[in-house]
């Protein structure tokens, strides 16, 4: 085992590529063109008042939510810019790395804005096509409907997840993807991070995104039998008005199933996340899992400051 404290550590999937975050520091790394691995490193930017709403039990989730893609902008835009360009026709790529704290903030919260709009497309949607069966009697109700509404956002949920992930491009994401939990996985076991050991690690991981985004879905049934689903504008209204509920509840549910991850009786309650997981992850090869290495290596340098960093095996 580990003789060290793990670190606390997330991620995510980039184009061809992987980065890591921890409290202080993210570094990401991508397969250039000619096969070369290229890593990007960055201190992450804390606001002393947002760090303290993250203490704030259901409104922590969305600030969290707003740190992931802010921190993770500028990572997204390295490997976007980066990944295909022809290493001959490199400039300086020091200078291009740079990048304001305010464009970094802008591009952070077109991304919130982004998610939010499809957030509420998702959210509205099934209510509408819900509510097209109100006067069928085997339909109507209450709580009939509004598992109608939950069981028609999840279908959506899962032909999305599916249809993308028959595209050449996505599904070397969903690599990278898995590649970033074996990762870690393998980081938290207290193992070498090596590619044998990597590769034997699970691609699934309790605090995924993915697990997140399905606890909207079970979360928004319980939250949305509270108000009235007529007239009709008043239902779409509340979905809207509650999406940041949703948020808050779902990410207290997810930080939940991780902490009891290991409990003898409470472990299934993360397994529908883990289960979501192997439609939003793939098996990556040794390439793809040296890349998502030396992104995991890049960024614990940073974080510990050291120039080497040992593990016992």
């Amino acid at each position: 085992m580990n003789s060290k404290q793990t670190i606390p550590v997330g991620g995510q999937a980039l184009v061809e590529g992987v980065m890591f975050q921890g409290r202080s520091e993210s570094a990401s790394a991508i397969r250039r063109k000619d096969g070369s691995i290229e890593t990007f490193e960055q201190a992450r930017i804390l606001v002393p008042w947002v760090q303290s709403l993250k203490k704030v039990p259901f409104l922590r989730g969305i600030v969290a939510l707003y740190e992931s893609l802010k921190n993770g902008s500028a990572h997204m835009n390295f490997a976007s810019d980066r990944y295909d360009v022809d290493p001959s026709e490199d400039a300086s790529p020091n200078d291009e790395q740079k990048q304001s704290i305010w464009m970094i903030a802008f591009v952070a919260i077109i991304g919130v804005i982004s998610y939010v709009f499809g957030k509420l497309i998702f959210n509205v949607t099934p209510a509408l096509l819900a509510a097209m069966f109100q006067d069928v009697p085997i339909f109507s109700g209450h709580v009939i409907q509004n598992l109608l509404e939950g069981g028609i956002k999840l279908v959506l949920l899962l032909s999305y997840l599916y249809l993308i992930s028959l595209t050449p491009l996505i599904k070397r994401v969903f690599q990278y993807h898995g590649a970033e939990h074996k990762v870690i996985n393998c980081y938290e076991s207290g193992r070498q991070v090596t590619v044998e050991h990597v590769r034997q690690s699970s691609r699934l991981h309790y605090r995924c995104g993915s697990s997140f985004i399905l606890f909207t879905v079970f979360v928004g049934i319980g939250v949305y039998m509270i108000v009235p689903i007529d007239p009709l504008w008043l239902r779409l209204v509340s979905r809207i008005a509650l999406l940041p509920v949703v948020i808050g509840i779902s990410f207290e549910v997810l930080q939940f199933t991780n902490r009891f991850r290991d409990h003898r009786f409470l472990s299934f309650l993360g397994k529908p996340g883990l289960s979501l997981q192997l439609l939003t992850t793939r098996e990556p090869n040794d390439e793809q899992i040296q890349v998502a290495i030396e992104a995991f290596e890049t960024w614990e340098r940073k974080e510990l400051g050291e120039s080497v960093v040992q593990r016992e095996g």
